[in-house]
């Protein structure tokens, strides 16, 4: 990752009011939160060629806090796929092309779900289970969170 990638990275944690993100990206895993004094922290989680400072000011308007809170699975037979990344959520691979998964379609573990843009780049959602779609729970090109629950798959 360059300067540039990573400055991209901390106006998308402003702009969306993000305290975590973590992103993969050529061999090199990056992990930076909001610290209680709304510093930037970064962790490097893999090898790189560039070093990153331990601490970077971003200044913010908004209270440091966590993100929204998700709900435990109670039901072990729903597999709840999250996004990995913050990015554009696109339920098709082009406009004029048919979504690749409908409510009630059968997939299996690989299957791709869905495509989310982020800087630029078209990063594929693959399936994590077999089963058939319970509940997609966005839609065209909404903006998605880290972690932010995409689809409901009932198992089997």
């Amino acid at each position: 990752m360059n300067l540039k990638e990573i400055k991209e990275l901390l106006q998308l944690m402003e702009e969306h009011q993000l305290n975590e993100i973590e992103i993969e990206k050529d061999g090199t895993k990056i992990k930076m939160r909001k610290g209680p004094d709304g510093r930037i922290i970064s962790e490097e989680m893999m090898q790189s060629r560039m070093m990153m400072p331990a601490a970077v000011h971003m200044p913010t308007s908004a209270p440091v806090g966590a993100l929204p809170e998700t709900p435990l699975q109670e039901d072990t037979s729903i597999v709840i796929v999250r996004s990995p990344m913050v990015g554009t959520f696109y339920s098709a691979p082009a406009p004029d092309q048919p979504p690749y998964v409908t409510m009630g379609q059968k997939v299996a573990e690989g299957d791709v779900l869905c495509i989310i843009e982020a800087m630029k780049l078209m990063n594929e959602i693959k399936c994590e289970a077999n089963g058939a779609i319970a509940e997609i729970l966005v839609t065209n090109g909404q903006s998605v969170e880290f972690d932010q629950p995409l689809f409901k798959i009932k198992k089997g």
